[in-house]
């Protein structure tokens, strides 16, 4: 403001020096004027470069507290805010959209600045001629309303464009995480063909955008240039009928021209309020968004890890009734991908039944913090990602610092033949999502970091699928000995690892059919022997 305010004082010392030392050939006056201009532009310079800085910083930290409000939200562990939005449209939130929001209190500034100039240079031509001080103060508010109505275009298609944007992101980071999986199928023409069609769409909505903030400007500018204009106009008739000086006439004309500047600023602060409307309203859907677990108070205190189900029903499971005595080492068989899925969301609570009861030692997991639980109950999903990292650094990632149970469960998973193939042993840092190692490579560490997390209760979902039957012989061994006095749930046909199970239960059509030992299942039970030898 004080920037803007000096601005507008500039043409209006430079009338005063035409009438109060040109006119009259004063070089006294000229010289104490021409210092009260310097000071002026030391005045607006400095309090430009100062401001600028401030409202910078306070451009980042906005943007940076939105970050973290979405990242916040995100990983809440009531979960919800990913439903339906691919990872890469959350990052493209997450870092376009909070930087649009945030740069807001920057053009604020800038918006409050422009107006108190035009305030002044109100004011200043109120003192040179009310006619020319009224046209101004009369005329702005039309025009701000104008350039308001003109940026409804720019905020409609700067949100499509965003979405656009958003989308393409995603689906980029999609077929990159899938890229082994595409070149095996031969797949790539296809993928490229999906993000190119992608990549047009996102391009033609940032045109769109484009072309409407152009527009925009190009009409809020001919409109403050008409303005500007007929304020030049009335000044020069006003001097000519001799209302004003010839001082009087340089300033009233170096404030008109001055008045572009205020006007583009309001310009630029309406096209960025307006995207910013548009990734204001992608933010708070993602901050709205209802978690997909309701959030209980109580803290599972010291588990001892008994886990039961109660006529348990969501998706594919039919109340399903199970008993997990705190201990035990137990197999869940199920041919049906989309069951196992939904009992482990369950049994993490990542989703609540839609019927039924889980409980963990007699008290319901509804009733628990999601937290604390997980805290308590891990489920390892079969998916499950490694980090950009060392390997000794992902399994401890869940280990609280715990030397000897990342030592053990490196043992436990043979993870540790992993890490003595490798170039620095443990210490050498993975590729991304751990694209270094093999199949069998990554789930032997993904192993070893559930085992090192040391849960009371571990549910475990085919995490030898890919490793080589002695190994996995090796793995089985080694894991009841790892878990022995703690729960552990292995949702898996593998039989090496039903061989070492206390009893396994087998799931058909989403409910419990039987249950006993691994051998007297195979030797019993047909339907059971074809699901684990097949």
């Amino acid at each position: 403001m004080t920037h803007q305010g000096c601005e507008a004082l500039v043409p209006v010392v430079i009338g005063v020096i035409i009438d109060s030392a040109v006119a009259t050939g004063s070089s006294a006056s000229l010289f104490r004027w021409l210092l009260v201009l310097a000071v002026l532009f030391l005045v607006l310079s400095t309090s430009y470069r100062t401001s600028a800085r401030i409202t910078e910083s306070a451009a980042e930290h906005a943007a940076h507290r939105l970050r973290l409000d979405l990242g916040a939200r995100v990983l809440d562990p009531r979960g919800g805010a990913d439903a339906n939005r691919l990872p890469g449209a959350l990052t493209s939130i997450a870092t376009n959209d909070a930087r649009r929001v945030g740069s807001v209190t920057t053009v604020l500034s800038y918006g409050v600045s422009a107006l108190a100039g035009l305030a002044i240079s109100a004011v200043a031509l109120l003192r040179i001629s009310v006619p020319l001080g009224l046209l101004v103060l009369l005329g702005i508010p039309p025009l701000l309303w104008l350039g308001h109505k003109i940026s409804r275009p720019l905020e409609r298609r700067s949100e499509t464009e965003q979405e656009h944007a958003a989308h393409a992101s995603g689906v980029a980071a999609d077929l990159v995480s899938g890229l082994r999986v595409l070149k095996g199928m031969g797949a790539e023409s296809a993928a490229v063909a999906r993000y190119r069609t992608t990549s047009q769409d996102s391009l033609g909505a940032a045109l769109r955008a484009a072309r409407s903030r152009a527009a925009h400007e190009g009409a809020v500018l001919a409109l403050t240039g008409v303005f500007i204009a007929v304020i030049g106009v009335v000044g020069a008739y006003l001097a000519m009928r001799g209302s004003i000086s010839v001082g009087d006439l340089v300033a009233a004309v170096g404030l008109a021209q001055f008045l572009l500047g205020p006007f583009q600023l309001l310009t630029y602060v309406n096209a960025e309020f307006a995207q910013g409307r548009a990734s204001a309203r992608r933010i708070a859907e993602v901050l709205a968004t209802p978690a997909t677990v309701e959030g209980g108070e109580a803290e599972p205190a010291g588990a001892a890890g008994h886990v039961r189900l109660r006529g348990v029903s969501l998706g594919a499971l039919r109340g399903v009734d199970l008993d997990l005595p705190a201990g035990s080492l137990t197999g869940i068989v199920t041919k049906d991908p989309a069951a196992a899925n939904d009992l482990l969301l369950c049994l993490a609570r990542e989703r609540d039944p839609a019927d039924g009861v889980i409980e963990l030692d007699g008290t319901p997991l509804t009733g628990l913090d999601p937290d604390a639980l997980r805290r308590a109950v891990l489920v390892a999903h079969h998916d499950a990602d490694l980090f950009e990292s060392s390997l000794l650094d992902n399994v401890r990632a869940g280990a609280d610092g715990d030397a000897a149970a990342v030592d053990g469960a490196l043992a436990a998973s043979a993870a540790d033949e992993v890490a003595r193939l490798l170039p620095d042993g443990g210490d050498t840092v993975l590729a991304e999502r751990g694209r270094s190692l093999s199949g069998g490579q990554r789930q032997r560490v993904a192993l070893a970091r559930a085992l090192a997390a040391d849960r009371a209760v571990l549910v475990l979902h085919d995490p030898t699928t890919a490793v080589d039957t002695v190994t996995e012989s090796r793995i089985a061994a080694r894991l009841r000995e790892a878990r022995r006095g703690r729960t552990t749930v292995l949702v898996t046909t593998s039989p090496a690892l039903l061989a070492v199970t206390d009893r396994v239960v087998v799931l058909d059509d989403g409910a419990v059919r039987t249950d006993g030992s691994h051998p007297d299942l195979l030797a019993a039970d047909e339907s059971y022997r074809a699901a684990v030898l097949a």
